[in-house]
């Protein structure tokens, strides 16, 4: 690796680093706010006679951080089983695995806000179920190659959570790798190119998600405090909503309102940390009438065209390019494994599809 491809990429680390201490830090406020909310609730509940339109809002509110809740502790529960698992191999806390080891409900939390929790309340981001909380728990801290790249994270969940996080802490030491093939200085050269493009975009894909975070953090902060005082005002109202005046409806109708804002800063995902492309995308442009890739050769693969159109996402290739990556993807016998490809699979015209695929999203 060559010391610019070394820089572009301990930058991108960096980037990564610093958004898993803000992420930390959300999930600390997070607590609160879900533990605020839930004073709130049980206040509510104990008040008779609210209409019953009103009252099927306020237990559907109630069903939602239910699911995100379950979805913190399924991380968490996880998380300790990853932990036994390394410590079985004698992998635990090693290199970047230690925040996967240390992870608690508070990070957990700060997970489960970050990549959503979708209305079934088994999501996150795109992804669903045990894919979804591994892929999750290995970028955090890269746990899944301080145990040597198994255990946590197999097959399509090592990359499902790709652009900017799944390529850029997990699948970067598989693509760069591709460079040793190479002894053409000029090919190595464009090769090069292409991975830093790559670190490049990623960096300024975590500066988004950090402003993101921040602001989120202040949102939660506010709407936590708002709470806590309308708990105090809410007792004073009494415990029937028949007797309460028109005024004091009114209020406890605002404080509904802030909990569902204050809810949708619970389980609503970080935009700026979401998969670039998704399986939405996939679908989108396979019904596109105008596709010129074969639909049986999009269909049989993807899952790996979805990985390598995050991958590509906002990267420019020429021809040249083009044949120079492919050659080398091919030769990555680990990466091939990941993707759930074989060599003669991974062809120009799958390479093509990719990159007609993330030019149908990005032009549409």
């Amino acid at each position: 690796m060559t010391a610019r491809l070394d820089s572009a990429q301990a930058k991108a680390q960096a980037a990564v680093d610093k958004t898993n201490k803000e992420i930390e830090i959300l999930g600390s406020h997070t607590k609160g706010l879900y533990q605020a909310l839930t004073d709130t609730q049980n206040q509510f509940d104990k008040i008779r006679n609210i209409p019953s339109d009103k009252k099927l809002q306020y237990e559907q509110l109630k069903e939602r951080r239910l699911e995100w809740k379950q979805q913190v502790e399924k991380i968490t529960r996880d998380s300790q089983k990853a932990t036994a698992k390394s410590i079985g191999s004698g992998a635990a806390g090693a290199s970047m695995g230690v925040a996967v080891v240390t992870m608690g409900p508070t990070v957990a939390m700060g997970i489960a806000t970050t990549f959503g929790v979708a209305s079934t309340g088994t999501a996150i981001s795109a992804l669903s179920g045990a894919a979804a909380t591994n892929a999750a728990l290995a970028w955090l801290g890269g746990g899944a190659l301080a145990a040597g790249g198994g255990g946590m994270v197999a097959g399509n969940a090592f990359l499902a959570l790709a652009g900017p996080v799944g390529w850029t802490i997990a699948g970067a030491s598989l693509i760069t790798s591709g460079l040793l093939f190479w002894k053409n200085s000029q090919a190595q050269k464009r090769l090069e190119d292409i991975f830093v493009s790559i670190s490049n975009r990623d960096v300024k894909y975590y500066e988004l998600a950090m402003i993101e975070l921040k602001e989120r953090v202040k949102r939660i902060i506010a709407e936590t405090q708002k709470l806590k005082e309308g708990i105090i005002e809410i007792k004073s109202f009494g415990l029937n909503y028949q007797k309460m005046t028109e005024a004091q409806q009114y209020t406890l109708g605002a404080y509904f309102n802030l909990m569902k804002s204050a809810t949708r800063l619970l389980v609503n995902p970080i935009k700026g940390l979401q998969p670039k492309y998704n399986e939405q995308d996939f679908e989108h442009f396979m019904a596109w009438s105008n596709r010129s890739s074969s639909t049986k050769k999009c269909r049989d693969n993807k899952t790996a065209i979805i990985s390598l159109a995050n991958l590509l996402y906002a990267i420019y290739l020429d021809k040249q390019d083009r044949k120079v990556l492919l050659k080398s993807l091919r030769k990555n016998t680990k990466l091939l494994a990941k993707l759930e490809l074989t060599k003669d699979d991974l062809d120009i015209a799958l390479l093509d599809a990719v990159l007609e695929a993330v030019d149908y999203k990005t032009n549409d």
